[in-house]
C-alpha cells in the first residue's frame, strides 16, 4: 500500500520557521518528481512547490520563493519543505504529492497527482 505521510506542521508565530517532511512507503519515488501544495480555511488547494526527480530542479509559487525550500533524499524515500519568515497567510494543511512518473517538475502545478498525503496543519500567528 502506498501511502505519503506529511509531518514537521505546528504552531510558529510570524517570523519563524517549520521544515515538513514527506515519508513515502509502499513503493520508491525516486523517479518521481514531488510537489508540496496547501489548503487554506475556505479556500482552494494551491500549489506551493516541486522538485524534479533528482532535486536538481526547483520550482515555487511566487508568494513563497526565497522563503521556502523544496528538498528530497531519494535515499529515504522523503521529500522537505523548510518554510523561513512564515506568515499569516502561510497557514493552510499543506500536502505532499506525487504525480505520475515521468512528469517534469515544472508541470506539478497544473497536473493531476496520482497520490496525496493526508496533510499537516501549519499555523501561524500574527
Amino acid at each position: 500500500q502506498v501511502q505519503l505521510v506529511e509531518s514537521g506542521g505546528g504552531l510558529v508565530q510570524a517570523g519563524g520557521s517549520l521544515r515538513l517532511s514527506c515519508a513515502a512507503s509502499g513503493r520508491t519515488f525516486s523517479a518521481n518528481a514531488m510537489g508540496w501544495f496547501r489548503q487554506a480555511p475556505g479556500k482552494e488547494r494551491e500549489f506551493v512547490a516541486a522538485i524534479s526527480w533528482s532535486g536538481g530542479s526547483t520550482y515555487y509559487r511566487d508568494s513563497v520563493k526565497g522563503r521556502f525550500t523544496i528538498s528530497r533524499d531519494n535515499a529515504k524515500n522523503t521529500v522537505y519543505l523548510q518554510m523561513n519568515s512564515l506568515k499569516p497567510e502561510d497557514t493552510a494543511v499543506y500536502y505532499c504529492a506525487a504525480p505520475p512518473k515521468g512528469l517534469p517538475g515544472k508541470d506539478v502545478k497544473d497536473s493531476k497527482m496520482d497520490y496525496w498525503g493526508k496533510g499537516t496543519l501549519v499555523t501561524v500567528s500574527s
